[in-house]
Parts: structure tokens; sequence; C-alpha cells
């Protein structure tokens, strides 16, 4: 059986005011960020001692806190952000949530006890990502937006991991972690939480709306069930950007669904009210992409949030819940009272004060009455024993009691014991200096592209699909070594990628370019040579010694590195960069050209979007499976020989060039030449917030 017995709501807190509004509408569990290395850099987020009031206050109210440190982290960062989750080990949070395969294999070797879980900007969207994560100590993925209720399902079968899903919030056009938009455009990367939104402005298809990269929300609440008969233990709300009524309202209605009640029409309207772009959808989760998905924040969206909504959501959020049963013992001995007040996990604290001499005793029913006003506390009074007599006091002393005792059981459960952390020094190896010319790696969308220039190349990388023929006769050729690109995107592919990399093996061609974490351990299992793309975002020497302990031949440094950080990396793995090639701005599952008039035609040829300053951006389509943004002008490194000195290889990457250009470009990589067509550098010089 799929389902989970165990089942969280859980909600965003960008502040304390959104934290309170979490707990006290009903929230299991929250997920919020500290001073830095979290995803949403631009919420306010916590302090140290913030962070710390925060673990008290949700702890005592039996709600679980996970804390994002989900950001790739540069070499200089990566000791700050290990001293930060020790930090949190001693409060202790619940879990912390990771992006950066480096801190994510450091802290597994400093804090073994710690939950990690596998952040959504790791792309995990197949059943051998998730097991790979778990089986490396993630005791939970947090799934790509993009998958539908059977891809999840199909994950669940596959390993024991847990499993968190988004049930409510934004859509981002790009799958996670595979988004470069803002920061090529801008400077502010969204793999570092500074993501500028630049997919809101104007892109328009033709015939579009204008918009064409701009997605609804997803609104899954009145279906939340159906997430976790898929196996989904969390069901996660977006939104530690918004305000504390759009939390509120959130988690009141998931809160709602997920407790089997209805929920009413007026909580969803508000709901919409507070924050939609021209409404909701559930499209990925339904399996039903297209046109339907796009939408802006539009006029009407932004006047329907009034004071008279925010000020009726507040009201959910007013005082405490009452989430956390409790049992209340009186007893009296001569004259003096004691009550003991019990929870469900074991602790126990006690009140007493002397009796009242000359006064009339309490009767039972009496005492009962009040010791079961536990208003204002987040305690609800399950059983309450009181002897049969009654007992000899003031309503005063019995409420006295009441109150010192449910104030000492709350202090109890909000102290826990830290968990145990190491320290130890990062220590890697140095990089050993190339010698001689960069020797490049050409990459090719397709076989028509290939040029006789490419035979000069060190290795030729093409599709995964390409026929086998066609890879025997290049052989026979006197082309290079070939190496085979998995898609970045396997949504629902994984068996067919499996049978076309067993055929490839089984053909003598056993390498292959991984992108996702999915397709390494695909290669792993099956036995073949496994080189990393730039899409597993390796940004420090932590993550590139990680993956060569999990494998990997050579690995594709991140293209968001500047000359300074790429020089800097120690370690022994291969590594090379991306010297020429229109960097791929995002990866998505849904087409931007689908809202032409006839939608998305699984071009055969690229299209492209156009941006207000009337920029052309290439969109290369997968038949339809995926799709790729292009940047405008393509990326050019290859005179800059000097600063390349500690990398082992260059990769050409060839998108929408006919084999003639493609001849053209690496005649002038080879000579190290400036070339004679708009380019940029890239982020290579002036890098990423």
């Amino acid at each position: 059986m799929m389902e989970t017995q165990y089942f969280e709501i859980l909600a965003p807190a960008g502040g304390p005011e959104a934290l309170r509004a979490a707990v006290f509408a009903g929230a299991d569990a929250v997920y919020l960020g500290g001073p830095a290395f979290g995803a949403r850099a631009n919420a306010k987020n916590f302090s140290r001692q913030e962070l710390a009031e925060a673990v008290a206050f949700c702890h005592g109210r039996g709600v679980r806190v996970h804390v994002t440190v989900n950001t790739l982290l540069k070499e200089n960062e990566l000791p700050q952000a290990l001293e930060f989750v020790e930090f949190l080990c001693s409060l202790p949070v619940d879990a912390v949530l990771v992006q950066d395969m480096g801190l994510f294999a450091a802290l597994r070797q400093r804090a073994p006890e710690l939950p990690l879980h596998a952040s959504t900007q790791m792309s995990l969207h197949t059943p051998a990502g998730a097991k790979f994560l778990w089986e490396l100590g993630a005791q939970r993925v947090v799934l790509s937006r993009e998958m539908s209720l059977e891809e999840i399902r199909e994950v669940r079968e596959s390993c024991p991991v847990e499993l968190e899903s988004f049930v409510h919030g934004a859509l981002c056009m790009s799958v996670s972690g595979q988004c470069y938009f803002s920061a090529m455009l801008g400077g502010r990367s969204g793999n570092r939480g500074l993501c500028a939104q630049p997919c809101r402005l104007p892109f328009a298809a033709p015939g579009g709306t204008g918009h064409d990269l701009s997605l609804k929300d997803l609104s899954f609440v009145r279906e939340i069930g159906q997430l976790r008969k898929a196996g989904v233990c969390s069901a996660k709300i977006e939104g530690r950007m918004k305000r504390p009524e759009y939390v509120a309202a959130a988690v009141s209605a998931c809160r709602r669904a997920a407790d089997g009640e209805e929920v009413p029409q007026k909580l969803l309207s508000d709901l919409e009210a507070v924050f939609s772009r021209s409404g909701f959808t559930k499209g990925y989760l339904t399996g039903q992409r297209g046109k339907a998905m796009f939408g802006v924040r539009t006029k009407e969206d932004v006047t329907g949030a009034t004071e008279k909504v925010f000020s009726s959501l507040r009201g959910l959020y007013r005082g405490e819940l009452p989430r956390t049963p409790v049992d209340l013992e009186l007893s009296q001995e001569q004259d003096k009272l004691t009550l003991t007040v019990r929870d469900r996990e074991g602790h126990q604290a006690v009140a007493s004060a002397p009796g009242g001499e000359g006064l009339s005793p309490l009767g039972k029913d009496r005492c009962v009455q009040q010791l079961s006003k536990t208003g204002g506390t987040p305690f609800r009074a399950e059983n309450v024993t009181v002897p049969e007599e009654g007992v000899v006091c003031g309503v005063s002393t019995l409420n006295a009691l009441r109150r010192e005792s449910l104030e000492k059981l709350l202090a109890l459960r909000e102290k826990r014991e830290p968990i145990p952390f190491t320290a130890m020094p990062l220590d890697f190896p140095a990089h050993p200096r190339r010698e001689g010319e960069l020797p490049l790696r050409a990459q090719f969308r397709k076989v028509e592209q290939l040029c006789p220039q490419a035979k000069k190349c060190r290795e030729i990388v093409l599709p995964l699909e390409t026929d086998l023929g066609t890879l025997k006769r290049l052989r026979e050729e006197g082309y290079p070594s070939l190496l085979l690109d998995i898609p970045r995107a396997l949504f629902g592919e994984e068996k067919r990628t499996v049978q076309k990399i067993e055929q490839c093996i089984a053909a003598g061609f056993d390498k292959f370019v991984c992108g996702n974490l999915g397709a390494l351990e695909l290669v792993r299992q099956l036995g073949g040579e496994a080189h990393g793309g730039f899409s597993l975002n390796i940004f420090n020497t932590a993550a590139l010694e990680q993956f060569r302990d999990l494998g990997l031949s050579t690995a594709e440094l991140s293209f968001e590195l500047t000359a300074r950080e790429t020089a800097d990396l120690g370690g022994i793995l291969p590594r090379g960069l991306m010297v020429y090639g229109r960097a791929p701005l995002m990866l998505t599952r849904n087409c931007p050209l689908a809202n032409s008039p006839k939608g998305c035609l699984h071009c055969k040829e690229p299209g492209c979007l156009t941006d207000r300053k009337r920029k052309k951006f290439p969109v290369v389509c997968r038949g339809g499976r995926n799709v790729e943004v292009l940047n405008s002008v393509p990326l050019w490194l290859c005179d800059l020989g000097r600063e390349l000195f500690n990398l082992d290889f260059g990769v050409a990457r060839f998108t929408v060039e006919n084999s003639v250009e493609c001849g053209k470009v690496l005649d002038a990589c080879f000579r190290g030449e400036t070339p004679d067509f708009d380019y940029t550098r890239g982020l290579f010089h002036r890098g990423v917030e």
C-alpha cells in the first residue's frame, strides 16, 4: 500500500509572525531560513537568536522545524555553512534542507544523526535519483514540482525514502535547480537564493500572450488526499516571501482537507484573493500541461487582496491552537495539593500548593471543569482525574496549579538534547595544473551538426537517442571518443532510458554524460562510465570529491563560477567548463511555445522567444517531453587561455548551429581567437551574488 500513515502539513515561515501564523493555523512542521545560505535570501528570515526562539516555540507545541541551507556554496562559504549547521544541531532542529552535494557529504561525515532533506533544487524526479540520495543518507527528498501523481507513485515504489511534494504556491517555469535565467541576465543566481524572477517579465512566443514564461500558481488543496495515496508524507506550501495571512489561509485550507473536512469556499476564495496569478492550476500533478497553465498577476488579482480579506484571515491565527492532548491528575494529601500533567511523549510536570484550611470542598465536577480550562495554551485536557470527594481549596488555587503545571510542561517540551556534531577541517589536495593546450569536448544536439573539425577534439558528445548504426559509422570514420548525453529531464522515462543505456553498452559505447543524479545512478548500476554535466551544479571542491567517490570520471563545472573561483578548486577529479555555447537559461517541462494558437508542435527546428528589448532567445523542444530556453548570444572563453589553467578540458556546446557554423567555431576555438560574432563572457568575470 502506497498511502503513508504519517502525513504532515509543511508551512513556510519567512519571519517570526509568519511562523506563529503557521503554527496557530495548524501546521505540523515549518521550514524557515537563517541569516544566510537559504533559497529565499530576500525573505525576512531569522537571526540566530530568533532561530533558537522559533525552535523552542515550535517544539513546545509539537511542531517540527526544518531549516533551509539549500543554496550552492562557493569554496570560501562551505566552512561558514558547516559552522551554521553545527549551531542548528545545538538547538536542535528537526531537519536541514540541502542542495549542495559538497555540503551534503560533509554533513553526513560530521553529523550522521542529523536528518538531511534533499532540496527540490537537486532536480529529483526519478526513482533512481530518489534511491541514490536515500542510499547516501537522505531521510527525505523534496520532489520536483513538475511531476505527475503517477510519476510520484513510481518513486514511492522504488525505495522507502520520505517524499515531500508541493501542494500550493508558486510554480517556476523551469525545473528547480536548472534555471540560470536570473544569473545570466542579472547576476542574481536562483541557485543561491537570489532569483530576480525575470521569467515574469514579457517574453513572447509567436502568437502567444506576451508572458510565455509565466505559470499560474499551483493549488492542489482539495485533492491533498491524492498526494497521500501516491506515497507523499509531507504536503509543502510554498511562500516564504508571502504575508502571514497567506500562510494562515493556506495552512488552514490544507489542514481541513488533510483531516477529511470540507474546505469552505470562502476560505479558498480568500486564499486566491491574497495571492494568485489569474487563478490556480493543477497541471503537472494531473499530467495536463499546456496553455491552460500559463498566467500572470493581473490588476484584478492585486485588487482582490483587500484589508477586509486580510482582517478575516488574521482570525485564523489570533489564538493558540490546543493541539497537544494532556492528562491531568489532581491529588490531596493532608494540607498539600498536587497536580501532575503528562503528555503523550513521556514528559511530566508537577505543581504543588497548600490546601485551604477552613474552605469548603470543591466537588469533583467543579475541579474537572476548572482543570479543563486550558485555553490560551497549546494543550487540550483529554483526561482529568480528581478524587471522588473533591478537594479542599479555592478556585484561584486550582487555577494557579493548572497554569504552573502547564507552563512547566511547555518548558520541558521545548528542551531537547543536541545532535552530535564533530567539527573537522576541510582538507583536499591541490588540483594538478594542466600542461599544454586546453583539450576540447564538443557536444552536439544532433548528428547533422558534425563537421570535419570535430575529429580534432578529444571527445564528442551526442544525444543518447542517437542511432547505434550511426555511432558505429562515426567510430569507423575516425571520430574521437564518443560520449552519450543522457537527457537532463527524465520524467517518466527511466525504464526507456535504462533500455537505451543497456543497448549502447552492449554495442561498445559505454561512456555517458549525466546531468542529473538519477542518470548518474543508472549508469553506476549498469556498469557504464559516468561523466558529470554542468547541470549537476558543482560549485566547490567538496562536491567534486564527493562525485569522484561516487564514480564520476570527469565533471563539468557550473558556468556560474568565475575564473578565480574555478582556479581555487582543488581535488583530483578532472574538470571542465563550457567555453563556447548558448547557455541553457531554463529547462522546462512545459513548452513556452504552447501559448501560441496552435500549441506546442514538438518543433523539429528551434523556435524563439522575444523579450521587451527585441532580443531573441532560441527554444529547443525535445519531442514535447522537455524544452530548453537558450541565451540570446553564445558564451565565448576560448581566447582566455591564461585564465583556464586549472581546467582539464573545455566544452563547446552546439545547439542551434549548422555543421558549417560548428566548423568555423571549432577552428576559432583551436586557434584561441576572438570571434567575429556577438558573444558574451557570461559569468566568468562578473560572477553571481
